[in-house]
């Protein structure tokens, strides 16, 4: 008798199959198992039972994205947003807040012990963003020729092209899908009535968008900044150069006559490919060209395209942590690497004798000189560039007495491996290690240990509704 065949696996491309999701993996995805396989589940929550198709199968995993809820989590929470699913931007706007928190958590506990071998008792629990709706002091909208649609306007035959171009936030899955914003609950709520003043005066404006794939068209991105405790706000408006710049002026015209509050305005040109929400010329078309902070008594002026942390209460949450970390006396000389506009620097140098600030791009160290001036500081002093070369003293620009404490806040790739020697050679008695990224912390942090012991980790929650988690570390140099 010949053997039955054997079932082929459900596990397979296109394939339709039900899974009890467990967990949240690193990144935001839910994870469960089918057939032994691991599966992630873009847009599930641990304790949903799901029916999913399978978007990717690989040999050790497969990834898939709901279409039915079977069975609900507990920790379900209606989203508020009407474009939650569409948008890239919350991926957890239907999880409860606490359970945010907690699985963020897990994840940099995760990170360090895999990673680093590091133990998670010094890994305080995360402390929960002041704010979990229009939190947010900066957004970038982009503007595209025709507007991504949703599955339901997509089953209706509406045409993408319908009403003109498209102002809004990116489709989730696609750098050149732009939805038209109607509501958003991450900046100000006159945020989505500016963006929509935008859009319809675009239209008729007669300059098209401009073109991701073909690089032509006029209309790139609109910025919006906002002091949330000085009530300043500022549009930047990026277009190619390749239109009419009146077209500007007319509606910066428009917008100081329906938004009285808008402080400032600034026109920039970019003529670069990459999407990037910035350009090489400026223009101030009225007002100073730039708005202001306060933190914790701290003024600090925010530039166009100077970097500030984007989450304000949540910004002091991190500056009250870092300082308390650092421990300062006030006789301490503290080294500010990656300082950017010299926020942390500003902020701790009323606790310390002096502290040098080390940055990358020279506009940036220009805005914390700025920043040192405003708040009447004479024992700041900053240096731009590359900070291999600065920690080696190249140029013959001695950096002054050597460091009690270092503070470092380097992009989400964590620091370069030659930073890390510096670090090593330099043998501060304390580190504060700031990171955006707790894999590349633990990578960091593993190439010091022996030198340093870890002392505290305690993540800070600066975006709600996403899977991103700031840290604050603490090291002492071992005796």
């Amino acid at each position: 008798m010949p053997p039955e065949p054997i079932p082929p696996s459900p596990l397979r491309k296109g394939a339709e199959v039900e899974v009890q999701l467990d967990k949240l993996a690193f990144g935001g995805q839910a994870l469960g198992r089918v057939e032994g396989m691991v599966v992630f589940v873009d847009h599930g929550l641990p304790g949903q039972r799901v029916l999913v198709r399978l978007t990717k199968k690989k040999s050790q995993f497969a990834e898939a994205r709901v279409l039915e809820v079977l069975d609900q989590s507990p920790a379900y929470t209606p989203p508020v947003c009407g474009h939650f699913g569409l948008c890239g931007g919350c991926q957890w706007q239907d999880l409860d807040y606490a359970e945010q928190l907690r699985w963020k958590g897990l994840h940099v506990q995760e990170s360090l012990r895999h990673l680093a071998g590091l133990d998670p008792e010094v890994i305080l629990p995360p402390l929960a963003s002041p704010q979990t709706r229009f939190y947010r002091n900066k957004m970038e909208f982009t503007f595209a020729p025709r507007r991504w649609l949703s599955p339901a306007e997509l089953e209706a035959g509406v045409d993408p092209y319908a009403g003109g171009l498209a102002l809004g936030l990116h489709a989730r899955g696609g750098f050149d899908r732009v939805f038209d914003l109607t509501e958003c609950y991450l900046q100000a709520p006159w945020t989505a009535d500016l963006v929509q003043t935008v859009r319809d005066y675009c239209r008729e404006s007669h300059q098209p968008a401009y073109h991701t794939r073909e690089h032509r068209g006029f209309w790139r991105f609109l910025v919006l900044r906002e002091g949330k405790h000085t009530g300043q706000a500022l549009v930047h408006l990026i277009t190619t150069a390749t239109g009419d710049p009146a077209a500007v002026d007319r509606l910066g015209a428009v917008l100081k006559e329906r938004f009285p509050a808008l402080t400032t305005l600034v026109h920039s040109v970019s003529q670069r490919k990459a999407q990037v929400a910035s350009g090489e010329s400026a223009r101030v078309l009225w007002g100073p060209g730039h708005i202001e902070e306060e933190l914790d008594g701290r003024r600090f002026r925010i530039s166009p395209h100077s970097f500030f942390q984007t989450n304000t209460a949540g910004a002091q949450l991190i500056y009250r942590t870092v300082a308390a970390q650092a421990e300062l006396s006030g006789a301490e000389t503290v080294w500010d690497l990656y300082c950017g506009t010299g926020s942390i620097a500003v902020y701790l140098a009323s606790r310390a004798a002096r502290v040098v600030g080390l940055e990358l791009v020279e506009e940036a160290v220009h805005d914390a000189y700025v920043n040192a001036e405003l708040n009447r500081l004479d024992n700041c002093r900053f240096l731009a560039g590359d900070l291999k070369d600065l920690l080696r003293g190249a140029g013959g620009r001695p950096l002054g007495p050597p460091p009690d404490v270092i503070v470092t806040d380097p992009p989400r790739a964590g620091m370069h491996p030659q930073v890390v020697q510096a670090l090593r050679q330099l043998a501060p008695r304390r580190l504060v290690a700031v990171s955006c990224n707790p894999a590349s912390l633990a990578r960091d942090l593993a190439l010091l240990q022996d030198l340093y012991t870890l002392r505290a980790v305690q993540p800070v929650d600066l975006f709600p509704h996403t899977a991103h988690i700031e840290c604050v570390a603490r090291l002492d140099r071992r005796p």
